[in-house]
């Protein structure tokens, strides 16, 4: 906490950055979250499978950095919740998974705060503008797209294990600002994508897996945050049971995940990623179509 404290005082970006998000956290659980809480009508089966749902989709997501979105939207759209509700519940729990990995990623050291900085804004800004795009565009026309793009980078990763000599990371590519836009973008509007996008690319780049990993992670509470706070001012509807299974079971699995994240060597880890992003990509292809 010490040195979180020296950094506010010292990059002024950040501490603006928290203060602001703080306040919209406030707003986002006071006028969203009390609201279903008051009737206190809760379905217990419902709220323990989504735990269990919960707890996987964050145990993967915050190791391997992604598929929390992917794999929670999914269930929610196959029992029928309408796809811009879905997003909205998604984005709304995984703004609490998302912190809760961001903190114990930072607690872990693996965090790369320089990085972070290049992918927040853009992140934020194409989230938003993904969750209002969203009502109008068909996901399954962009999901395809992604699908392909992300069968690639799975390629690409899995071809750099086998490498002696990976390239050396650039943070101040210019391509950095691009990626962190279309992640957020794809991530509202597919009810998941920031980390199949982002981190994927951050690994296929040369970026060590538990920095792309946790750093990812870390700015992907800031990317959930913006879409839920957009999403739900169009969609008004939370149902408890599933929201708070989803936001519980992630919370639970964080800190070990964070901890496999940093305990795994990063060769296993980059097979991992590449293994479930080609995976991903293959069952989204197959969906789309």
């Amino acid at each position: 906490m010490e040195k979180l404290l020296i950094r506010f005082r010292t990059e002024p970006f950040w501490s603006m950055f928290f203060a602001f998000a703080a306040v919209m956290f406030a707003l986002l659980v006071t006028q969203t979250l009390t609201e279903s809480i008051q009737s206190w009508e809760i379905d217990t089966e419902m709220f323990l499978w989504f735990l269990l749902v919960g707890f996987v989709a964050q145990s993967i997501d915050g190791a391997l950095g992604m598929a929390y979105g992917v794999s929670s939207n999914s269930i929610l759209l196959g029992i029928g919740i309408p796809p811009a509700t879905a997003s909205a519940w998604v984005h709304f729990a995984q703004v609490f998974t998302s912190l809760a990995s961001g903190i114990s990623h930072w607690k872990m050291g693996n965090v790369d705060w320089k990085l972070a900085k290049r992918l927040l804004l853009p992140g934020v800004l194409g989230s938003i503008l993904g969750a209002f795009l969203l009502s109008s565009l068909d996901p399954n026309v962009v999901k395809p797209v992604i699908a392909v793009y992300l069968f690639v980078m799975g390629i690409v990763i899995l071809k750099k294990v086998r490498k002696k000599h990976i390239q050396k990371f650039n943070r101040e590519s210019r391509s950095i600002p691009v990626l962190a836009t279309a992640g957020g973008f794809a991530d509202a509007v597919g009810g998941g994508g920031w980390g199949p996008i982002v981190n994927s690319t951050l690994l296929s780049k040369g970026k060590i897996a538990r920095y792309a990993i946790g750093t990812g992670n870390f700015v992907e509470f800031f990317v959930s945050l913006a879409s839920a706070s957009t999403f739900l001012f169009f969609v008004k509807e939370l149902s408890l049971a599933p929201v708070l299974g989803l936001i519980l079971g992630g919370i639970i699995a964080a800190p070990f995940a964070a901890y496999i994240c940093k305990l795994v060597k990063p060769k296993y880890l980059m097979i991992a990623v590449g293994i479930l992003i080609i995976i991903l990509s293959i069952r989204t292809f197959y969906l789309a179509i």
